[in-house]
């Protein structure tokens, strides 16, 4: 074996050893993220044992627990529901969690917001910060479909006076409930995203999907990452929050608006916009992270291209997808099924009208108006606070770990493929799910390094995967803490 190829397997497996001892270690931390306050009493003298604002009543409901969270999961799965009769006491307790989640959504706010009135140089700040999204979407082109309906709506409900925002007849606070507070726009958004998809790529080199499987990485990685924020004084994460931030690492906006106004609804502005505006990085952040962990010979790895993908499996494959997220995991049909269903209207044929109408102008509505919708959270009561600094912090964190993993993952199995087989790493970057960007910054990464070596549809494949594992990330937090 070459020199060069034991030093990257070294590496790897130095790599591998830091995140299990750091994960070892942080395991012993888990009631930073969630205690009662008779644990709180008893184990006192650490400074990771607080009770955190807002999780007084939890009691031993939300600890992190392996034995739970796998139990959590089989009962939120289709095929216990299908066989099991609820009882009176699981649905006396539905309710009875139904009807907290609504008081912590109508109470929620409080947890970082002040009772005392915002004193007007905040909103001239937030007004500014408005202007400067503005600008970095218009002048250095960073997603501007998405950051110029947000800079504006950041702008409009900040100016004193003007009550946009306000209930219950401003303009940007009808916007905001009638489908950003409901979920509603981010499934109609999810949709869209499925009559786009190619998932052709996918279907040819099934292997990518545990590129877009291993960048997920990133989203469970910052729940430990939130743990230790949590040691800063001043700074309160649930874990409930730390389930919303993490899919930020994901680089999926309409999946982090979902679970935010599942899990944190108080947190979805800023949430909102750290997803959107890493997305719209992805150019500036992931190039320097996938040639600190590439090697020139990597780089110039070029793949076979891809086999023709018939027009059958392109019609199953959305309808498996929905049957294993019905049997598997039901908490993420609403992001995964609505996905299906928009995929699945674009490869059947017979109904190019409503492919179009999703691909084109309900998507630009829906997109305007949930961005809108997301800008009028940009309030400084919202905005201008310790968590919301540590949400953009644990965002990038997220994000850098999530292009990390992916990478890393293609390397790894390089070692188990023979020559002429290899996967170009780049293309691991791209399982994060901002697509295409994502896929076009590995094609050009790739081509830096040799112009003739063309990685986008293969990077596509990580790329389009990565949609679907943050949605199921997604479910997983929601079945685990949320349901």
């Amino acid at each position: 074996m070459p020199i060069n190829s034991k030093k990257n397997n070294m590496k790897i497996a130095l790599v591998m050893l830091i995140i299990m001892a750091f994960a070892g270690v942080m395991s012993l931390t888990t009631t930073a993220l969630a205690q009662d306050s008779a644990t709180a009493t008893e184990q006192s003298e650490s400074s990771l044992d607080k009770i955190i604002k807002g999780t007084e009543n939890w009691g031993n409901s939300k600890d992190i627990s392996v034995s739970k969270f796998l139990t959590g999961i089989g009962k939120s799965t289709g095929i216990y529901k299908m066989i099991h009769h609820e009882t009176a006491e699981e649905r006396a307790k539905a309710e009875a969690e139904k009807a907290e989640e609504a008081r912590r959504e109508k109470e929620g706010e409080k947890l970082i917001a002040s009772d005392e009135p915002t004193p007007g140089w905040q909103h001239l700040l937030m007004i500014a910060v408005g202007f400067l999204i503005v600008y970095l979407a218009v002048g250095k082109g960073f997603e501007p479909l998405l950051l110029i309906p947000i800079g504006f709506g950041t702008i409009l409900v900040n100016i004193p006076g003007a009550g946009m925002g306000d209930a219950p007849h401003g303009m940007l606070h009808i916007i905001y409930s009638a489908g950003v507070g409901n979920e509603f726009f981010p499934m109609l958004i999810f949709m869209g995203i499925g009559a786009m998809t190619d998932f052709g790529p996918l279907i040819a080199n099934p292997k990518t999907a545990i590129l877009g499987g291993a960048a997920q990485f990133g989203v469970f990685f910052t729940l430990f990452g939130v743990s230790l924020m949590n040691m800063i004084p001043g700074v309160d994460y649930t874990i409930l929050h730390a389930c919303a931030i993490g899919i930020i690492g994901g680089a999926d906006g309409p999946t982090s608006i979902y679970v935010s106004g599942k899990l944190a609804p108080e947190l979805m502005a800023v949430i909102a916009v750290a997803a959107y505006s890493y997305m719209a990085l992805v150019p500036m952040i992931q190039p320097p992270i996938m040639k600190a962990l590439t090697s020139k010979k990597e780089r110039l790895i070029h793949m076979d291209q891809l086999r023709p993908v018939s027009k059958t499996e392109r019609v199953l494959f959305p309808l498996m997808l929905l049957v294993l997220t019905i049997l598997l995991l039901p908490p993420a049909a609403p992001l995964i099924g609505m996905l299906a269903f928009g995929n699945f209207v674009h490869e059947v044929g017979c109904v190019q009208r409503l492919s179009k109408t999703m691909e084109n102008e309900l998507m630009n509505i829906v997109s305007i108006l949930l961005s809108l919708g997301v800008g009028s959270q940009m309030t400084p009561e919202k905005i201008i606070n310790l968590n919301s600094v540590g949400i953009i912090v644990l965002g990038l964190v997220a994000f850098a770990v999530a292009t990390s993993a992916g990478i890393l993952m293609a390397k790894l199995i390089n070692v188990f493929l023979p020559k002429g087989k290899k996967i170009n790493p780049l293309i691991g970057s791209a399982g994060v799910s901002a697509v295409p960007m994502a896929a076009r910054v590995s094609n050009k990464v790739g081509q830096e390094a040799d112009p003739s070596n063309f990685l986008l549809m293969n990077a596509m494949g990580p790329n389009v995967s990565g949609v679907i594992g943050t949605a199921v990330a997604a479910g997983v937090f929601i079945a685990t803490f949320g349901m």
